[in-house]
């Protein structure tokens, strides 16, 4: 069981609205791949492109994945309350589950993003997928990409991405390149 603390809450609470494509207030598979087809479209990548389809692929197993383990009324969709409850008793954040789902999931978005292949984002790479897919405003892309480039070479890894995510998660300090991950957080 994790401790649901305030801040973890209100974590959880932007993590599901950017999940939260349309904007209904629940969880749904046409939200995880139709941010994913946007991000891909946003990059050139059309209905043939591999690349476009691992993204797909990945993104509607990390649904299939979610709906398992919070979907506790079996409506197809996800509340907030059942996300929460969900992180809350352990089913989906664990360090194995974590790498499993986060390490492909990155990868796959580099795959599409990172335009001339050096396997890291510049900030206009990162700032677009963000908004894309995640729907985060570019002023707080760009923020958390300078917090999450911690070795400030102007690129971000997958690995300093997945630790940011990580981080996001599991360190409630407002220093962690995590906490500006999706931008701040409401109070």
């Amino acid at each position: 069981m994790i401790q649901m603390t305030d801040f973890l809450e209100r974590r959880l609470a932007r993590r599901f609205r950017a999940h939260d494509h349309d904007r209904n207030g629940f969880l749904q598979r046409r939200d995880f791949e139709t941010s994913a087809v946007r991000m891909a479209e946003a990059f050139g990548h059309g209905p043939d492109s591999p690349a476009r389809q691992r993204l797909v692929e990945i993104s509607l197993g990390l649904w299939e994945h979610l709906r398992k383990v919070a979907d506790l009324d079996a409506d197809g969709r996800i509340s907030l309350a059942e996300y929460k409850a969900a992180f809350a008793a352990g089913l989906l954040e664990t360090p194995e589950s974590f790498d499993q789902g986060y390490v492909p999931y990155i990868n796959a978005v580099i795959d599409i993003a990172d335009q001339d292949r050096d396997g890291k984002l510049t900030v206009d790479e990162e700032v677009r997928w963000m908004g894309t897919l995640m729907g985060v405003p570019e002023q707080d892309a760009r923020e958390g990409f300078r917090r999450i480039d911690k070795d400030n070479d102007g690129l971000i890894s997958a690995s300093e991405l997945v630790e940011s995510i990580r981080g996001y998660y599991l360190d409630d300090s407002p220093d962690s390149p995590g906490h500006w991950l999706l931008g701040p957080l409401d109070p």
